[in-house]
Order: structure tokens, then C-alpha cells, then sequence
């Protein structure tokens, strides 16, 4: 059974609130779905802020779904439960091809990071012909090899204003690829943990000079999976101070309503 995220049940709580792991804050949440170029059907989930536009959108490209990934990897799922109301940021999420979550399953199969061009192009284009403003991929593990692969290149790059890159390890994106990103000058932010299983900060700081305008953040302490909430919120702060041009600090409380995931 699908999920359907209307479903959420708020209530208002007498006084505020900490925003923990699982607490979903008010946005439209609907049920989408992408229509990618060689005809396979992907699903997925946009989130909006409640009673404005967006001001920007983020576009995420989920992990290795053959190792566990997917469009609920905890924190894009947070990044949906709390950017629309806390910073006014659409977060759109969706499932590649031959991925499941409780959301459903996209169509096709996993073709190790090639096929799966076509479902980044769809994403894109899907949020551009809805009129999202400010357009920035975050890629996270195996996503960052999207981004980086295809998000340097047309038609991606002429529809986007760069990209936030978790944990990337560097082995489906080569240098050409990076080649690419310098080229087209468009801001890229590389955000590494320091005891991360592929790629380490000091490395990752020698891999992306090819990139003039890239800018590599070492995350003391955090591990490639970014168990945990401190780490979360560094995550979520770092991508929130390139996407509004300024220095984010989000709440850990909110007075409002509130629903509690499952």
C-alpha cells in the first residue's frame, strides 16, 4: 500500500515543542511522479512550505539503493519533515529506478549510476515545469555520483544553481566529471565526514582542487551514514547556507502543530 503523507495527524501542543527525529512539521506533502525520457515511471514525494511559496528547492538523489538506500534515507526524510516550515525550502524526493520505499517502487531496474541519468533529467524538469525556484541538487553516497556525473552537463546544468554533495565517494565520478563542474563554474559545496569509509576530508580536499569554485567541508566526528542528530542539523545547516546565501542556524523548537512520523 502506498503511502500517503496527507495522512500525517497534526495536534497543537500547549507549549513548544523540541523537533526530534520522527517530528513532522506542517507543509503540502503530495504524492508525485516522474516520467523519465526512457519511458520508466519513478515515485515520489514534494514538499512544500504550508502557506507561501518556496523561496528554493532542493532536489535530493538518495544513496545506494543497492545497499539500503532510498528516497526515506533519514536525513532527506528530515530534510522533509522540517525545511519547508523552518526555512520555506520545497524538498523533493523520489525513488531511482528499481528503488522501493514505503512511498512505492519506481520502475525498472538499478543500472549501476548510467540509466539512472535519465531519473535525474526527469527530476529536474519535473521541478523546473512546476516553476520551483532556485533548483540545487543534493546528492548524498552514491546520489553525489549523480550529481556529480550529470548535473555539470546540459540539459541539467542550465536548470540548476549548483550542488551539496554528502559523503561522496568518488568512485563512479571521475576527474572528467570534475572536469565538468569547474567548467561550468556553478557553486558546489563537498561536505565529508572525518572517519568516512571511502573518502576522508584530506583526500577529498586533493580530489576536488580540479574544482576552482568547490568548496570541501570536513565534518569533525561524522561517520558516511550521518547517524545522528547533531549531524543531521550540520547537514541540514550547511545545505540551508549555500541554497539562502547566508548563515543558517536552525531552531530545535517549534511552536506550532505538529505530527509524529512512524
Amino acid at each position: 500500500m502506498t503511502f500517503d503523507p496527507s495522512s500525517y495527524v497534526f495536534t497543537e501542543p500547549d507549549r513548544p515543542a523540541a523537533i526530534r527525529a520522527n517530528t513532522v512539521l506542517p507543509a503540502r506533502r503530495e504524492n508525485i511522479e516522474l516520467r523519465t525520457e526512457d519511458g520508466l515511471t519513478l515515485v515520489g514525494e514534494l514538499a512544500l512550505p504550508q502557506d507561501t511559496e518556496p523561496v528554493a528547492t532542493l532536489i535530493t538523489l538518495h544513496p545506494l539503493p543497492t545497499h539500503g538506500g532510498f528516497m526515506d534515507s533519514h536525513v532527506y526524510r528530515k530534510a522533509s519533515f522540517r525545511l519547508p516550515a523552518l526555512a520555506g525550502i520545497a524538498v523533493l524526493r523520489f525513488n531511482t529506478r528499481g528503488t522501493s520505499s514505503p512511498r512505492g517502487t519506481s520502475e525498472g531496474r538499478f543500472e549501476e549510476g548510467v540509466g539512472e541519468r535519465a531519473d535525474v533529467e526527469a527530476a529536474v524538469r519535473f521541478a523546473a515545469e512546476r516553476g520551483l525556484p532556485r533548483r540545487w541538487l543534493v546528492g548524498w553516497s552514491f546520489g553525489t555520483e549523480l550529481a556529480l556525473k550529470y548535473g555539470a552537463v546540459p540539459p541539467v546544468v542550465d536548470q540548476i544553481e549548483g550542488a551539496v554533495l554528502l559523503s561522496p565517494p568518488l568512485h563512479r565520478a571521475g576527474d572528467a566529471d570534475l572536469d565538468a563542474w569547474a567548467a561550468c563554474g556553478k557553486p558546489l559545496t563537498v561536505l565529508v565526514p572525518e572517519f568516512d569509509d571511502y573518502l576522508r576530508p584530506a583526500e577529498a580536499v586533493q580530489r576536488f582542487a580540479r574544482v576552482p569554485q568547490a568548496r570541501v567541508v570536513g565534518v569533525d566526528g561524522a561517520k558516511h551514514l550521518w547517524v545522528g542528530e547533531k549531524f543531521v542539523q550540520r547537514v541540514l545547516g550547511e545545505v540551508l547556507d549555500d541554497v539562502l546565501g547566508g548563515s543558517a542556524e536552525l531552531p530545535e523548537l517549534w511552536e506550532g502543530p505538529t505530527a509524529t512520523a512512524s
